[in-house]
């Protein structure tokens, strides 16, 4: 196994120019596959409530459902970073509640740092946290928490004002002491003049190729959740109609007797005769 990655390792990675991965997991079967395939950061997303608990949005989600999956997933990791995502209204309302609350990551489920949606507004308690010894990841640009104050899930950044409070976002962030920057569904040119004007690594989801690395969904990559697949998603296979098949197949030797076949039962030392007569 290679050897653990640290915080300095993915700022490094941007000096080198090396590229940054980071893949969602909720489970610790799902985090070691990324984990042995050389992923750089694994993320406990609150995209959890969707694509794992069922719900509409990721702001039904709780702290205490967060902390449950991601010490499972700390259980499948042992080379990646380890990202917990501080779901809705643990950070927002109190510096002290976000530095509480992010510190239960750390100290709960074993992630080595927190992300959190939001740039200037937020700016002060990053630095807090930052303060307190929490390493953090910014996310800006479409924050799905506050997505309905942006007028839903829409690209952001077109026009030169709305341009201008992107880049506004990422320099306050860089400043509290982020060591790295998420930037969702921004345009291309936006994401990689953010890439170059900051010191940080960005980390891209419909932004383009000019990040400093790329996040995804695993669920989307893999093709596992097919209610909306996003444009910005590349899916790599669709596992979804195969589980289906094979769900499928098994309902149908079930129901049918194929299903267990004598090669899947175990036999006997004695005969039947001889276990029947003894009762």
């Amino acid at each position: 196994m290679s050897k653990k990655l640290t915080i300095a390792d993915i700022i490094a990675m941007k000096k080198a120019g090396e590229k940054i991965t980071m893949l969602t997991a909720y489970d610790a079967g799902f985090a070691a596959y990324l984990d042995q395939s050389g992923i750089d950061l694994v993320l406990v997303g609150d995209s959890l409530g969707m694509v794992a608990l069922g719900y509409d949005s990721t702001v039904p989600v709780t702290m205490e459902e967060m902390l449950h999956h991601a010490r499972a997933v700390r259980r499948g990791v042992k080379r990646a970073i380890l990202v917990g995502d501080m779901p809705f209204l643990s950070y927002q309302a109190d510096s002290r509640d976000a530095v509480y609350n992010a510190g239960r990551f750390l100290k709960e489920a074993g992630c080595d740092c927190v992300k959190v949606e939001g740039g200037i507004e937020i700016a002060d308690t990053v630095r807090i946290m930052v303060r307190a010894g929490i390493p953090v990841i910014g996310h800006i640009g479409l924050t799905p928490q506050t997505a309905s104050q942006l007028g839903g899930f829409k690209v952001q950044g077109r026009d030169l004002d709305s341009a201008k409070r992107v880049i506004a976002d990422a320099k306050a962030l860089e400043k509290a002491g982020v060591f790295a920057l998420v930037l969702e569904c921004i345009p291309e040119k936006l994401a990689a003049v953010i890439t170059e004007l900051i010191t940080v690594p960005t980390i891209g989801i419909g932004a383009g190729s000019g990040c400093d690395g790329q996040v995804l969904v695993t669920h989307d990559l893999v093709g596992l959740f097919d209610k909306h697949v996003p444009r910005f998603v590349k899916s790599y296979a669709n596992l979804a109609p195969q589980i289906k098949d094979a769900v499928a197949a098994f309902r149908d030797e079930v129901k049918t007797g194929a299903f267990p076949a004598p090669e899947h039962a175990f036999s006997m030392q004695i005969e039947v005769k001889d276990l029947l007569d003894s009762n």
